[in-house]
Protein backbone atom coordinates (compact mmCIF):
# COMPACT_ATOMS: atom_id res chain seq x y z
CA UNK A 1 0.00 0.00 0.00
CA UNK A 2 2.95 2.34 0.57
CA UNK A 3 5.68 2.98 -1.96
CA UNK A 4 9.08 4.40 -1.14
CA UNK A 5 10.03 7.37 -3.26
CA UNK A 6 13.64 7.71 -2.12
CA UNK A 7 15.89 4.91 -3.45
CA UNK A 8 19.02 6.89 -2.49
CA UNK A 9 18.24 7.26 1.23
CA UNK A 10 21.51 5.71 2.43
CA UNK A 11 23.50 7.97 0.11
CA UNK A 12 21.58 10.98 1.47
CA UNK A 13 22.39 9.92 5.04
CA UNK A 14 26.10 9.71 4.27
CA UNK A 15 26.01 13.04 2.44
CA UNK A 16 24.29 14.64 5.42
CA UNK A 17 27.06 13.46 7.72
CA UNK A 18 29.65 15.01 5.44
CA UNK A 19 27.88 18.25 4.51
CA UNK A 20 26.16 19.15 7.75
CA UNK A 21 22.56 19.92 8.70
CA UNK A 22 19.67 19.98 6.27
CA UNK A 23 18.17 23.22 5.02
CA UNK A 24 14.67 23.92 3.68
CA UNK A 25 16.06 23.76 0.14
CA UNK A 26 18.02 20.56 0.91
CA UNK A 27 16.32 18.79 3.83
CA UNK A 28 17.68 15.65 5.47
CA UNK A 29 15.66 12.42 5.45
CA UNK A 30 14.00 11.21 8.64
CA UNK A 31 13.86 7.52 9.58
CA UNK A 32 10.44 5.86 9.52
CA UNK A 33 8.60 2.59 9.94
CA UNK A 34 5.39 1.68 8.08
CA UNK A 35 3.11 -1.27 8.79
CA UNK A 36 -0.50 -2.40 8.58
CA UNK A 37 -2.48 -2.76 11.80
CA UNK A 38 -6.01 -4.04 11.25
CA UNK A 39 -7.91 -1.71 8.91
CA UNK A 40 -5.29 1.06 8.87
CA UNK A 41 -1.71 1.76 7.93
CA UNK A 42 0.58 3.18 10.57
CA UNK A 43 3.61 5.28 9.67
CA UNK A 44 5.98 6.30 12.48
CA UNK A 45 8.68 8.94 12.01
CA UNK A 46 11.59 9.43 14.41
CA UNK A 47 11.85 13.13 15.28
CA UNK A 48 13.56 13.30 18.69
CA UNK A 49 14.13 16.80 19.99
CA UNK A 50 11.65 18.38 17.57
CA UNK A 51 8.80 20.40 19.08
CA UNK A 52 5.30 19.61 17.82
CA UNK A 53 4.87 23.13 16.43
CA UNK A 54 7.92 22.61 14.18
CA UNK A 55 6.24 19.70 12.33
CA UNK A 56 4.20 20.22 9.14
CA UNK A 57 2.11 17.46 7.52
CA UNK A 58 0.53 17.88 4.07
CA UNK A 59 -1.42 15.59 1.76
CA UNK A 60 -1.87 16.54 -1.87
CA UNK A 61 -3.65 13.93 -3.95
CA UNK A 62 -1.80 10.76 -2.86
CA UNK A 63 1.48 12.41 -1.84
CA UNK A 64 2.05 12.63 1.92
CA UNK A 65 4.76 15.11 2.93
CA UNK A 66 6.15 15.46 6.44
CA UNK A 67 8.51 18.34 7.21
CA UNK A 68 10.16 19.15 10.52
CA UNK A 69 12.90 21.36 11.88
CA UNK A 70 15.16 20.72 14.85
CA UNK A 71 16.38 24.05 16.10
CA UNK A 72 19.45 24.61 18.26
CA UNK A 73 18.88 24.90 21.99
CA UNK A 74 19.50 28.40 23.28
CA UNK A 75 22.73 28.50 25.24
CA UNK A 76 24.10 31.03 27.68
CA UNK A 77 27.07 33.17 26.67
CA UNK A 78 29.47 31.26 28.92
CA UNK A 79 28.66 27.81 27.43
CA UNK A 80 31.33 26.19 25.29
CA UNK A 81 30.16 23.27 23.10
CA UNK A 82 32.45 20.25 23.49
CA UNK A 83 30.61 17.76 21.28
CA UNK A 84 27.62 18.12 18.96
CA UNK A 85 26.41 14.96 17.19
CA UNK A 86 22.65 15.46 17.11
CA UNK A 87 21.65 16.74 13.67
CA UNK A 88 19.98 20.14 13.46
CA UNK A 89 18.14 21.73 10.58
CA UNK A 90 15.28 20.73 8.31
CA UNK A 91 14.02 17.18 7.75
CA UNK A 92 11.54 16.00 5.15
CA UNK A 93 10.00 12.79 3.88
CA UNK A 94 7.52 12.12 1.08
CA UNK A 95 5.47 8.97 0.68
CA UNK A 96 3.17 8.03 -2.19
CA UNK A 97 -0.04 6.64 -0.70
CA UNK A 98 -2.07 4.02 -2.54
CA UNK A 99 -5.52 4.92 -3.87
CA UNK A 100 -7.00 2.42 -1.43
CA UNK A 101 -6.13 4.60 1.59
CA UNK A 102 -8.52 7.23 2.99
CA UNK A 103 -6.43 10.42 3.02
CA UNK A 104 -9.40 12.44 4.36
CA UNK A 105 -9.21 10.75 7.78
CA UNK A 106 -5.50 10.64 8.66
CA UNK A 107 -4.80 10.93 12.39
CA UNK A 108 -1.49 12.31 13.69
CA UNK A 109 -0.05 11.92 17.20
CA UNK A 110 3.31 13.06 18.51
CA UNK A 111 4.72 11.46 21.65
CA UNK A 112 8.25 10.92 22.96
CA UNK A 113 9.86 12.15 19.74
CA UNK A 114 7.84 9.85 17.48
CA UNK A 115 5.27 11.20 15.02
CA UNK A 116 2.67 8.49 14.34
CA UNK A 117 0.24 8.77 11.44
CA UNK A 118 -2.72 6.40 11.20
CA UNK A 119 -4.19 6.16 7.71
CA UNK A 120 -7.43 4.15 7.41
CA UNK A 121 -8.09 1.86 4.49
CA UNK A 122 -10.91 3.25 2.34
CA UNK A 123 -14.25 1.47 2.60
CA UNK A 124 -14.23 0.76 -1.14
CA UNK A 125 -10.98 -1.20 -0.74
CA UNK A 126 -12.16 -3.46 2.09
CA UNK A 127 -13.39 -6.96 1.23
CA UNK A 128 -17.16 -7.24 1.18
CA UNK A 129 -19.72 -9.96 0.65
CA UNK A 130 -21.94 -9.75 -2.42
CA UNK A 131 -25.39 -11.28 -1.97
CA UNK A 132 -26.97 -13.22 -4.78
CA UNK A 133 -30.61 -12.56 -5.59
CA UNK A 134 -32.83 -15.47 -6.49
CA UNK A 135 -35.22 -14.73 -9.36
CA UNK A 136 -38.92 -15.67 -9.26
CA UNK A 137 -38.91 -16.99 -12.79
CA UNK A 138 -38.50 -15.75 -16.31
CA UNK A 139 -40.12 -12.53 -17.41
CA UNK A 140 -41.38 -12.07 -20.92
CA UNK A 141 -40.49 -8.91 -22.72
CA UNK A 142 -43.20 -7.69 -25.00
CA UNK A 143 -42.90 -4.97 -27.54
Amino acid sequence: MLMRTDPFRELDRLTQQLLGPGTWSRPSAMPMDAYREGDEYVVAFDLPGVSADAIDIDVERNMLTVRAERRPVAKADDVQMELSERPLGAFSRQIVLADTLDTEHIQADYDAGVLTLRIPIAERAKPRKISIGVGTGHKEISG
